[in-house]
């Protein structure tokens, strides 16, 4: 019996021994994150909490404790920072000086603070101290919504709202009229395609939500794609363009499709020709162009067009400017549903949407579960090559969804409801009721808004 007591006991010391030493032997990492934006004073404190408690596992070369190359203790950090540099890497989130800290990054670090998610139990268990307190998780909060009022507050939200991870579209300004004339004839012009037969406007048609609401775009002789086509309404607010954020702009995504060849399958010196015989396009270039019609020039024109494409005054949109009554309880409930449950961590900004590269999958194996994993589904690595970028796609904005489906890079369902579900489960790790996916799905339904003074439907 004895002999058990002591056996008990030299366990529960043992079990002891690294959730002490991490008390009093700590590895060094600050710096890490105050030392990317040496200007920024006001992100100093959070930075050192941040260092002290979360640079661990989201950093990827942070310094690790003591017993890092343990046998069995390297297995285990090196999943925790694999696990936690896919839900954020803080040296990529927070940038440098040159910019504001991200919309997602924001959201992300707020959301695990409210929700006192992070760091998960397990970690807790071997450092006694990771935890925020109620004033430094305070602080962290105070922070972000300074930020966010500094830089991506919509002029005219109501104050209440200035510091929300979402925010009202603005009003569209400043463009000049004879460039996005321009640029909306050419959006709907098909001698852009190399036989003629589709423009920008076949597979972004604006009284179809800028989408063609199929699976697949079809290009011309009847080719079909492999990814859905994304609406072009608000895309002005994403970071970059395409699923895998292969064009910086509006502008360089302009010129894509009209040299791919399952797409508008044309050549620029033939699509120059056709249109410069064009009175009216010669006119409208020279007078705005020094060097008339070159691809460069339409792709400008393309843009600016887009840039006008911005679905304002929706139900959510005057919530957030001030009307209390523009939402009724459900979409109230909703809003307050799709909160809680994380989605605002991804869908954030003006656009609810296209400010970050995600997994798609986060939590469970999406494309297991969906099976015939296709090239399209790789995601952003297309284009990067990094395997941290594998099946990472933009995530798509939230507005206008009753017209933009099918829903997805894949355009795999149609029904908003499944849709909500599959985000729940696979990006989320939650079984939301039919009654909360209802009322999410009824704020949704209020993020349609307006284009030249009409309802999109």
């Amino acid at each position: 019996m004895k002999k058990l007591v002591k056996l008990v006991i030299f366990l529960i010391l043992l079990g002891l021994l690294f959730p002490v030493a991490n008390l009093f032997v700590k590895p060094d990492n600050s710096g890490t994150l105050s030392n990317l934006r040496p200007s920024d004073k006001s992100f100093e404190p959070v930075a050192h909490l941040l260092e002290g408690k979360c640079t661990g596992c989201h950093l990827p070369d942070a310094e690790l404790p003591f017993y890092a190359d343990f046998p069995i203790a390297s297995g285990i950090l090196e999943g925790d920072i694999a696990e936690g540099l896919r839900f954020i890497d803080m040296k990529d989130a927070f940038g440098s000086d040159a910019d504001p800290v991200s919309e997602p990054c924001l959201a992300k670090i707020e959301y695990v603070v409210e929700q006192g998610t992070m760091p998960p139990h397990r970690y807790l268990a071997m450092h006694w101290d990771a935890g925020l307190g109620e004033d430094e998780a305070k602080s962290v909060t105070q922070w972000i919504g300074t930020v966010r009022k500094a830089h991506y507050a919509t002029e005219g939200v109501a104050p209440a709202f200035a510091a929300e991870a979402v925010q009202p579209l603005p009003k569209v300004e400043g463009h000049k009229p004879a460039m996005v004339i321009l640029g909306d004839r050419l959006f709907h012009d098909t001698r852009l395609s190399g036989d003629g037969t589709i423009s920008c406007a076949t597979c972004h048609d604006l009284a179809k939500g800028g989408t063609d609401q199929l699976q697949f775009s079809k290009g011309i002789r009847g080719q079909v794609g492999g990814i859905n086509s994304p609406t072009v309404y608000n895309a002005v607010f994403a970071l970059r363009q395409f699923w895998d954020g292969r064009a910086a702009d509006l502008k360089e995504q302009a010129g894509g499709p009209v040299t791919n060849p399952i797409e508008m399958d044309a050549k620029w010196p033939a699509v120059i020709a056709k249109l410069e015989q064009d009175q009216g396009y010669m006119t409208a270039f020279n007078g705005l162009f020094s060097d008339g019609i070159t691809p460069e020039n339409i792709q400008t024109a393309i843009a600016a067009f887009e840039e006008t494409l911005v679905t304002e005054n929706s139900k959510f949109d005057k919530y957030l400017m001030g009307d209390d009554t523009a939402l009724n309880a459900e979409e109230k409930e909703g809003y307050h549903l799709f909160k809680e449950s994380g989605c605002a961590t991804c869908h954030v900004g003006k656009a609810l949407g296209g400010r970050s590269f995600e997994t798609m999958g986060l939590r469970k194996d999406y494309f297991a579960d969906r099976g015939d994993v296709k090239e399209p589904d790789q995601g952003r690595f297309n284009f990067t090559k990094n395997e941290s970028d594998r099946h990472k796609f933009k995530v798509p904005t939230l507005r206008n969804l009753p017209v933009t489906h099918p829903y997805f890079h894949d355009g795999s369902t149609s029904d908003m409801g499944e849709a909500v579900r599959v985000m729940a489960e696979f990006q989320s790790d939650l079984s939301l009721d039919d009654g909360e996916i209802k009322k999410i799905v009824a704020f949704l339904n209020a993020l349609t808004g307006e284009y030249k003074g009409k309802l999109l439907n």
